[in-house]
């Protein structure tokens, strides 16, 4: 990833003033080079806000008269927890039905890093990727399911190490109940 100068520059000064206000020094040998370091971190960990999915997903369609589910699961993500700026990291379960159009498996993966590499509550990370499929396949039905562990919730406040969050969203055939439970089990 190419890092924007002007931005590392900037965040890194406040990154500075953040690591000052906690006590720490500064110019102590560890912390030299550690604000310009959590500048392109944090580049690198919100850079699909210069990512569109959709685009992603346009690059490699293909025609194809296939329609069962297309399920691609364990797709594994790191995002950033919106309210404390603290990881959270699970897989995400995708499916969809087609409708004539299909799209190359890594997409799949991909638009699930886009939403993963912004600032992120799980809840909205969910809908956006089903909608982003949706909108831009146009497929009989799109179901997903996302399971992450949240360290703000493990590392902070009521500190439940093995909690997991589950959520899920879907559309059109997948408001079926029995195309629902086979995604499911397929997930298992």
């Amino acid at each position: 990833m190419k890092f924007d100068l002007e931005k590392t520059t900037q965040m890194a000064s406040h990154y500075k003033e953040i690591i000052q206000s906690l006590g720490e020094d500064v110019n102590r040998e560890g912390l030299i080079k550690t604000p310009e370091r959590v500048a392109k971190a944090m580049q690198y960990l919100t850079q699909g806000y210069s990512q569109d999915p959709r685009e992603i997903l346009m690059s490699a369609l293909f025609k194809e008269n296939y329609r069962q589910m297309v399920i691609v699961k364990d797709i594994h993500f790191y995002s950033m927890c919106e309210h404390h700026m603290i990881p959270f990291f699970g897989k995400a379960h995708v499916a969809y039905i087609p409708d004539g159009t299909i799209t190359g498996l890594s997409k799949i993966a991909r638009v699930v890093d886009v939403f993963a590499r912004r600032l992120q509550v799980q809840e909205r990370m969910t809908t956006q990727i089903k909608e982003a499929i949706q909108d831009t396949l146009k497929p009989m039905g799109v179901m997903v399911v996302i399971e992450a562990q949240h360290m703000c919730m493990q590392m902070r406040g009521v500190e439940k190490q093995n909690s997991v969050t589950t959520t899920s969203d879907f559309t059109g055939i997948f408001k079926e109940a029995k195309t629902r439970e086979e995604f499911i089990s397929l997930i298992k």
